[in-house]
């Protein structure tokens, strides 16, 4: 079963995003804010990540750069999932390493649509 890690400082998010992916046969993790998500990535990387962009302590874009240097951390497929939606966030996204781009709100038929497109389904 392929590892999906949610980054969002939402709950509300992190739970519409768990069901979704739990019914897309994915075992999910769930973190608060990047700085979160880096430690659990560096005890067990994910085979993806969907991330959002604005987040206190460590944003999605920092995170993703620092994702990015750590050992095995060129390996997860990075969906960002976000209400920044102007083409200067979305290229910087893709720049740094995301493969896919969602905006919020998103369901079930987006999320499936996207992950599927980036080979994860």
């Amino acid at each position: 079963m392929k590892t999906c890690l949610v980054v969002d400082d939402s709950r509300v998010i992190r739970k519409v995003a768990r069901r979704i992916l739990e019914n897309l046969q994915f075992e999910v993790l769930e973190a608060n804010d990047g700085l979160e998500a880096l430690n659990l990535c560096k005890d067990k990387m994910p085979a993806a990540v969907l991330l959002d962009w604005n987040m206190p302590v460590m944003d999605g874009i920092t995170f993703l750069r620092q994702l990015r240097k750590e050992e095995g951390g060129k390996d997860p497929i990075v969906v960002f999932c976000t209400t920044e939606n102007d083409l200067a966030h979305i290229t910087e996204a893709l720049t740094e390493g995301a493969s896919e781009y969602i905006m919020k709100p998103f369901d079930g038929e987006i999320l499936e649509a996207k992950f599927s497109e980036v080979g994860l389904i």
